[in-house]
């Protein structure tokens, strides 16, 4: 006999998690004039490899205003993306994913156009953004979340899937993809498309300052209480 299910004990922690957070980091709150459309999000994502979001926010912009509109992004020259792309940690690559992924939404919608996206299922939707080259989880979860569509979509860098490794609330040597699946379902019903953006960035910010991928800084850390690996690391009191 099966037994009922039971509420996810990680929902109770990801909320007291995003308090502690809060403290030392303040509320992230983004306005609703800076929601970017889907497609200026899908070429952020396909060109940031390794790079700062505000240097690919500003690349992003400056390959709009230099061809005029994605349809001739796709069609400029290999070289003129990878000079406009200097900026980027990897311009080559950058450059190639990003004309890749154009030509191939051209092809499928005949435009750089995700309008279709808006009546799709949130999971339905990244699942068709990852057909595109160059597009993960990680990209297809920002189009969804972090653009007009504003959708409860959890966006996982390296950072954030380190810390939720370390804490014991998605399975240790989860890839995006598993760790995505994983914690979904614990996500508090009560958060919005807004709570996950800043939910994201501010477990960004953890990751970056006290939970880095090598010494972590356990004692500092204001998640300590919540983590598997930090208490094991720091043990007993």
């Amino acid at each position: 006999m099966q037994l009922p299910l039971s509420l996810d004990t990680r929902t109770e922690r990801l909320l007291r998690l995003q308090a502690l957070l809060v403290q030392p980091f303040g509320r992230i709150k983004r306005a609703a004039a800076e929601w970017r459309r889907p497609e200026w999000v899908l070429v952020q994502g396909v060109i940031g490899a390794r790079t700062k979001s505000e240097i690919s926010n500003a690349a992003t912009d400056r390959l709009l205003s230099r061809f005029g509109s994605w349809e001739a992004v796709a069609d400029a020259p290999l070289d003129e993306l990878q000079s406009v792309l200097s900026t980027q940690t990897y311009p080559n690559i950058a450059a190639e994913r990003l004309k890749e992924s154009l030509t191939r939404l051209i092809e499928l919608r005949h435009a750089v156009d995700l309008s279709h996206l808006a009546e799709m299922e949130t999971l339905e939707a990244m699942r068709w953004l990852e057909r595109l080259p160059g597009v993960g989880r990680k990209i297809a979860a920002g189009v969804m979340n972090a653009s007009t569509l504003d959708r409860r979509a959890i966006v996982l860098d390296g950072h954030h899937t380190r810390i939720l490794q370390r804490m014991g609330l998605v399975p240790p040597k989860a890839a995006t993809d598993r760790a995505f699946e994983a914690i979904m379902p614990a996500m508090p019903d009560q958060w919005d498309g807004a709570d996950f953006d800043e939910h994201h960035l501010l477990m960004k910010k953890l990751g970056q300052t006290f939970c880095r991928p090598a010494r972590p800084e356990c004692a500092a850390c204001p998640a300590l209480s919540l983590c598997e690996t930090g208490t094991r690391r720091m043990g007993p009191a």
